[in-house]
C-alpha cells in the first residue's frame, strides 16, 4: 500500500519509524530538529495514522511496505531511526539490506525486547481513561497530572510527570492511539505471542549504531537495550536515569543533543 509520509528538510535522508501506538506525528520530537540539517522521511506505518489498512496483516508486511517506500523515493543510502516497535523494524531493515544504510539509532528498543510491566488492573484503565481525556482537553494541567496521571498507566510510560511530557501526550500520543487500527493491534499481538529475537544476527551490522534507553522503562527494559548494544560491532549506549519508555518526551532537549553529537562525531555522511 502507499503509506502516508511526512518529509521535512533537505540533505542526507533519515528514515524515521514510530512505535505502537504511534504515527509520523509522534516522531516530531526528533524530526523537527533533525530536518534543520537532514531530510527526515517519516511514514505512518500500515494500520497507523493515515495509512489505513485493507484487512489484517502481519508484522513482516511493514518491512515490505518500507522496502517499497525506499524504492519509490529511490533512496540508495540513508540513516535509520526507530522508536520502540520502529526500532525493531529498523533492525530488520538493516539486517535485510545492510549495504543500504549508514547508521542506526534505536530509541527505547531492543533486538530481544523484554518487558517488566506489571499486570494491568481495572483501576489502571479507569485512571488512564480519565487522565487521558482531561489532559487532551487541558494539556499539562498539574491537578490532573498529580491526581489522575500518576495513578494511571502513564506512570509506566513517564517517570518525570511534567507539563511538557503531558503536552506531547495530548498533542501526539492520544491522537496516535485513536488512529491505531485493530489490525495493527492484532499484528503486534500475534508477533509478541511468537516471541522475537534477532540478537544472533546483529554481527551482520557493521555501521555505527546509537542505542538510547530509559533507566525505568517497563515496556522495553534498559537491560535489553544494553544487551543489543553489546552484540553490535560499533555501538554507543546511553541510558537516561529516572526516565521511562517515553523519555524523549521527558527530556527532549538532552535526547536531541545526544543524537546530534553522535551524528556529527561518529558518522561521515554529507549533510
Amino acid at each position: 500500500m502507499n503509506l502516508n509520509i511526512e518529509i521535512k528538510g533537505t540533505g542526507y535522508p533519515i528514515l524515521c519509524l514510530h512505535g505502537h501506538p504511534g504515527s509520523s506525528r509522534t516522531m516530531s520530537v526528533f524530526t523537527d530538529h533533525l530536518c534543520q540539517k537532514y531530510q527526515t522521511i517519516t511514514p505512518d506505518l500500515r494500520g497507523y495514522g493515515k495509512s489505513r489498512p485493507q484487512g489484517n496483516f502481519e508484522m513482516k508486511t511493514h518491512l515490505d511496505d518500507l522496502q517499497n517506500l525506499l524504492a519509490q523515493y529511490q533512496i540508495e543510502g540513508c540513516l535509520l531511526l526507530g522508536w520502540s516497535l520502529g526500532g525493531i523494524l529498523a533492525l530488520e531493515l538493516a539486517l535485510a539490506n545492510p549495504e543500504r544504510f549508514t547508521g542506526l539509532i534505536l530509541v527505547g528498543s531492543a533486538a530481544r525486547p523484554r518487558s517488566s510491566h506489571p499486570r494491568v488492573t481495572w483501576q489502571d484503565l479507569a485512571y488512564t481513561g480519565l487522565a487521558g481525556i482531561i489532559n487532551y482537553i487541558r494539556p499539562g494541567w498539574l491537578w490532573n497530572i498529580n491526581n489522575l496521571g500518576k495513578r494511571s498507566l502513564f506512570r509506566y510510560l513517564i517517570t518525570n510527570h511534567t507539563p511538557q511530557a503531558y503536552g506531547y501526550l495530548a498533542r501526539e500520543g492520544v491522537p496516535a492511539y485513536w488512529q491505531t487500527s485493530m489490525a495493527a493491534h492484532r499484528a503486534l499481538s500475534g508477533a509478541i505471542s511468537k516471541g522475537y529475537s534477532c540478537l544472533d544476527s546483529l554481527h551482520k551490522i557493521s555501521f555505527p549504531c546509537l542505542i538510547l534507553s530509559g533507566e525505568c522503562d517497563r515496556h522495553i527494559t534498559a537491560e535489553s537495550s544494553q544487551e543489543t548494544a553489546r552484540h553490535l560491532n560499533d555501538s554507543k549506549w546511553i541510558c537516561y536515569p529516572n526516565t521511562a519508555h517515553l523519555f524523549p518526551w521527558e527530556m527532549p532537549e538532552q535526547v536531541r543533543q545526544d543524537i546530534s553529537q553522535w551524528l556529527e562525531s561518529y558518522l561521515d555522511t554529507p549533510s
